[in-house]
């Protein structure tokens, strides 16, 4: 079969990552297209996946996030016209599930938290897989138009896509970190995001309580990484940093997001979430089980050096072939 894969922020690449090399494994042709916005198209460049880069992203207003979508769709529907492909798979990306529809190309697309309801909404209801974790009640995927498409894996897909990884001590040095001290790393909130419009004062109380501490803050956009070097109190890193090794460096890790809180996790490595947005299933299960802490005050959040051995023995390893191959093949 000929695969489209489509890459619209940076989560994807790390997700798409071993998915692709397992389709190209199974003897499937894959080409990937891939939109600017955060790091997407400098890990694409880092992990080595050959990309056709379409378009960008548009900012956060609703209208410019209206426009982008229509933009962009057209212009990977002129892309991929011709190319003769059999199936598009996506995480999250509205513009390749309108693409391929326009286009008549049978899609896919995956994602673990249920609540972007706009994003659902197209997606769900263009594509004819939804591949999503077991922890979302299915029922919740109903008013978007899932019934009948829903494909759950087991676990995290970061214990997926991370199940080849082996953390590189050489990131500590390009950051000047000193592993004898607690390392933290903390990711910024999602503020482009449709789903989380707000100010986040809780993420605000958790940089004062960080200052003067080792503390890497990995910003999302180049807006939020200015306003951080300003401030001139946390590292904070000019490019794509192979954060998967930080995070699995680190003595404790804060995220305003989802992906990094579950990367974390998914290695062993504490984590809290300041996320104020609504709790999507995956992580009211990882809560349940306090593999995920939810911190309400700054005062509480507890900065020591660990044990990475223990870490180690709390990681979980899943086969990405699984993924693959309920995202193109029909099940039994």
């Amino acid at each position: 079969m000929r695969i489209w894969v489509d890459l619209t922020n940076s989560p994807h690449v790390l997700v798409m990552r071993p998915v692709i090399d397992a389709l190209r494994r199974r003897g499937h042709e894959v080409e990937v297209t891939a939109r600017d916005f955060a790091q997407t198209l400098e890990l694409c460049q880092r992990l080595g996946i050959a990309h056709t880069a379409v378009s960008r992203h548009r900012g956060g207003r609703i209208d410019a996030k209206a426009r982008g979508l229509v933009e962009r769709s057209l212009a990977l529907t002129a892309w991929a016209r011709g190319r003769r492909f059999d199936h598009a798979i996506g995480h999250g990306s509205n513009d390749v599930t309108i693409a391929a529809s326009l286009l008549r190309i049978p899609s896919s697309t995956t994602f673990d938290y249920e609540w972007a309801t706009v994003q659902h909404n197209v997606n769900c209801r263009l594509a004819r897989i939804v591949m999503v974790p077991e922890a979302i009640p299915p029922e919740r995927l109903y008013r978007y138009g899932a019934r009948g498409k829903i494909r759950p894996f087991p676990g995290l897909k970061e214990e997926y896509y991370l199940a080849d990884f082996e953390p590189d001590g050489a990131v500590l040095d390009q950051l000047g970190l000193d592993p004898a001290r607690p390392i933290t790393v903390v990711r910024t909130p999602p503020a482009v995001s449709l789903y989380h419009r707000f100010e986040n004062d809780l993420f605000a109380g958790v940089l004062d309580r960080l200052a003067g501490a080792q503390t890497v803050v990995l910003p999302r956009t180049r807006e939020q990484r200015l306003e951080l070097q300003r401030a001139g109190r946390f590292i904070v890193p000019e490019r794509a940093v192979d954060a998967q090794s930080l995070i699995a460096l680190a003595d404790v890790v804060v995220s305003a997001g989802g992906t990094m809180n579950r990367e974390a996790v998914a290695l062993g490595t504490p984590v809290y979430t300041v996320f104020e947005g609504r709790l999507g299933a995956v992580d009211e299960r990882l809560i349940a089980e306090g593999r995920l802490l939810r911190l309400s005050d700054p005062e509480e959040l507890e900065i020591v050096k660990r044990s990475h051995a223990a870490g180690d023995n709390h990681r979980v390893r899943r086969d990405p072939g699984l993924m693959a191959d309920l995202l193109i093949e029909p099940q039994p």
